[in-house]
C-alpha cells in the first residue's frame, strides 16, 4: 500500500479529515496530503500513503481552482465564512472592467498570505492567531498566476454580481486574496463565494475518487489497484539507469558515479533532480552534479532513498 491517491474532497471536512478517513481505511500506515484545501472548498486533494510520504517535496506544485466571486461585498475572511466588513453598490460593473482588471493579475505577483492560512509565525499556524482575534503583519509572497480566465458572469446590474474565473498558478497561491485583491482593485470588494480545486499537478478532478467509493474499494480489498505508483507519480523527473553493481550503494545512500550509470538522458543541467531507477525499481530521487573527474559527465547525489 504505497503510493498515491486522488481524492474529491467534499465541502465541510478539513484536509487533516480525510488524511484521517484514509490512513483508518489503510490500516494505519503513514500517511499525507501535498497541500491543503479550505474546508469549505471541494476538489482534489493528493493523499500520499506509505513510502509515497517521502515524495511529496518533489511533485509537480501547480493547480488549477475554479473560483466563484462575490462583488460588492468584502468578509473578514475573505470568503463566504466570514462576517460582511464592507459594502458597495456594485451595479455598475461589466464584463468587460472585470476581464480587464483580471489581466493585471497574470504573471508574477506579490500577494499576502491570509490570516486564515497555515503559514507559522512564532510557532503558531496563522489561523490558530486569527481564531483568537490576533492580527500579525505578513510579508508578501511571490507567486505564478499562469492563466486567469472569466468562465461566466451572473446577476449583471445588480449591487452583488457574481462571476465564475479558472486559474491556474503556482504553488501557494491564495485563491481568496487572488478574489480580496480583485474587489480592490475594481473599488467595489470582493470575496470568494466558493472554490472547487480542479488539479493539483498530474491529478485532475475528473479522475478524483469520492470518500464513498474509496470506502468501497477499501472493502472489496481493490484500493490498492487505484494507488499511482511513486515511478508514475515521479515522471516529470529524468530517469538516471543504475548498473545492478551499483545499486547497494545508492540504497545506502552514497553518491552514484558516472561507471555505476547504465544510462542517463543528455543535457542534464547542474542541480538537476532525477530519478535514480534499477531494472527492478526506483530507487532514490537524486541531484545531478558536475563530475570534476571527468569533463560534460554527472554524478548523482541521493537526496531522499525510496526502498
Amino acid at each position: 500500500m504505497d503510493g498515491i491517491l486522488n481524492i474529491l474532497k467534499p465541502p465541510g471536512m478539513t484536509s487533516h479529515d480525510v488524511v484521517a478517513f484514509v490512513r483508518r481505511l489503510v490500516g494505519g500506515r503513514k500517511t499525507g496530503h501535498t497541500g491543503t484545501l479550505d474546508p469549505g472548498a471541494a476538489g482534489v486533494l493528493v493523499i500520499c500513503v506509505g513510502r509515497a510520504t517521502r515524495i511529496i517535496q518533489f511533485l509537480p506544485g501547480d493547480k488549477e481552482y475554479r473560483a466563484e466571486i462575490t462583488f460588492g461585498l468584502a468578509t473578514s475572511t475573505g470568503d463566504a465564512f466570514g462576517e460582511v466588513v464592507y459594502r458597495h453598490d456594485a451595479t455598475t460593473l461589466t464584463r468587460g472592467t472585470v476581464e480587464e482588471a483580471l489581466q493585471d493579475f497574470v504573471g508574477e505577483i506579490l500577494q499576502v498570505p491570509p490570516m486564515t492560512s497555515a503559514i507559522r509565525y512564532q510557532g503558531k499556524k496563522l489561523y490558530e492567531l486569527a481564531r483568537q482575534g490576533v492580527e500579525v503583519e505578513r510579508r508578501p509572497r511571490r507567486v505564478n498566476i499562469y492563466s486567469l480566465r472569466l468562465v461566466r458572469m451572473d446577476r449583471l446590474g445588480t449591487p452583488h454580481p457574481r462571476v465564475l474565473v479558472d486559474v491556474a498558478c503556482s504553488a501557494g497561491t491564495y485563491i481568496r486574496t487572488l478574489c480580496t485583491d480583485l474587489g480592490e482593485r475594481l473599488g467595489c470588494g470582493a470575496y470568494m463565494s466558493f472554490l472547487l480545486r480542479t488539479r493539483v499537478g498530474g491529478f485532475p478532478v475528473t479522475q478524483a475518487l469520492t470518500l464513498e467509493e474509496v470506502e468501497d474499494l477499501a472493502r472489496q480489498g481493490r484500493l490498492f489497484s487505484k494507488l499511482v505508483k511513486l515511478d508514475r507519480a515521479l515522471e516529470h523527473l529524468p530517469c538516471v539507469y543504475v548498473r545492478q553493481g551499483a545499486v547497494d550503494r545508492v540504497k545506502s545512500g552514497n553518491p552514484l558515479y558516472w561507471p555505476g550509470v547504465a544510462a542517463a538522458p543528455d543535457f542534464l543541467q547542474e542541480g538537476q533532480l532525477v530519478r535514480l531507477c534499477s531494472d527492478q525499481a526506483l530507487l532514490a530521487v537524486a541531484r545531478a552534479v558536475a563530475d570534476p573527474t571527468r569533463p560534460g559527465c554527472h554524478q548523482f547525489k541521493p537526496v531522499r532513498i525510496l526502498i
